[in-house]
């Protein structure tokens, strides 16, 4: 009976070290996340046809904000807004009563001095003066003429002058108010429009100043043509492209400065090309990168962009034809964790 007894208290010791040992190995694993679900599309090579479509930027050729060279009252304002004006009209003015009144002034003296000048001057002619008598009314005449230059000028700087001409934007103040040199009044811009846009440095053999390109604008079927009028002197390293600017042939009314444009540059030519969805590319500050599904696992992959159509993306260096890439789900992706592919596009 004692042997019987002593024989189950040593297997009940031996059961609970096993189920302290396996707790511990339990406790001790490590816990590993769970995939992250993407969708996914398979790299291929596609037939890519010219011209190339490339984005680009309306602005004026000239615009600028309009400013009170000083500061004061607004006394007048003639500032018909959204219509054209010529090269230096007066669209306001400020107080300037009380320069006028100084002007009068040193108009009066000198007109004063004039007269003691020539009168001296006759008086030098018989002997009746010393030349250095006539020679501090000159020189008080020269100082009056430039004083009275000086508040000429000021008076000036009192009116608000278009610079050149074209078309005026919405006022920013009323008559009355008081402004400053830091205070916009209105915006002016040329009716001549340019557009930017950029390039990749692959085909930059394309770009010739005065070459013609085409251009589309949003909500439009219309054509434009422009001429390319000038190039960035450098290609930019970061992205690898080069900014053109076109002077647009035959502007109208329907465009304006700021719209978004689509520049057609080349002929119908073919070429094979790596296409991708631009939502799979992840922008860097010093580069663009995917996310390419290997073995189940995420790796980050450096990529080099060329073309970009609507939704789509062009790639010239990173990757291959038969590469597995995920679209989706990016922002929950890291390097090397578990990809499980929900959906495969074509």
């Amino acid at each position: 009976m004692r042997l019987f007894s002593f024989i189950c208290f040593i297997s009940f010791i031996l059961l609970q070290a096993c189920s302290n040992s396996k707790g511990t190995e339990a406790t001790n694993k490590p816990k590993t996340d769970p995939p992250v679900s993407v969708e996914a599309i398979i790299v291929k090579n596609r037939e890519l046809v010219s011209p190339l479509e490339l984005s680009g930027t309306l602005q004026a050729q000239d615009i600028v904000e309009i400013r009170s060279e000083v500061a004061g009252k607004l006394a007048y304002l003639y500032l018909p807004e959204g219509g054209f004006v010529a090269q230096g009209a007066v669209i306001g003015k400020l107080y300037n009563d009380d320069l006028q009144a100084q002007l009068k002034k040193a108009q009066v003296q000198l007109e004063l001095a004039r007269k003691n000048e020539e009168r001296l001057k006759k008086l030098l002619e018989v002997g009746g003066v010393n030349q250095q008598d006539y020679d501090q009314a000159q020189t008080q005449i020269k100082t009056l003429e430039a004083e009275a230059e000086f508040i000429q000028a000021q008076i000036r700087k009192t009116l608000i002058t278009t610079p050149f001409a074209g078309k005026l934007g919405l006022k920013q103040v009323s008559v009355g108010s008081y402004v400053s040199p830091n205070q916009v009044i209105t915006t002016l811009q040329s009716p001549q429009l340019l557009v930017d846009f950029n390039v990749p440095e692959q085909y930059l053999a394309k770009i010739q100043v005065g070459n013609m390109v085409e251009m589309l604008v949003e909500g439009s079927s219309v054509k434009y043509q422009a001429r390319i009028i000038a190039t960035e002197q450098q290609v930019n390293i970061s992205t690898r492209n080069l900014k053109v600017r076109a002077r647009i042939e035959n502007a109208d009314k329907n465009l304006m400065s700021g719209m978004f444009a689509r520049v057609l540059l080349g002929g119908n030519e073919k070429q094979n090309a790596i296409l991708i969805p631009t939502a799979a590319v992840i922008p860097e500050t010093r580069g663009k990168k995917v996310v390419v599904i290997r073995r189940g696992k995420a790796e980050f992959v450096n990529i080099e962009t060329g073309l970009r159509k609507e939704n789509e993306v062009q790639v010239l260096s990173g990757l291959q034809a038969g590469d597995t890439i995920a679209i989706t789900g990016l922002l929950f992706v890291k390097p090397n964790s578990s990809l499980q592919i929900r959906k495969l596009r074509e």
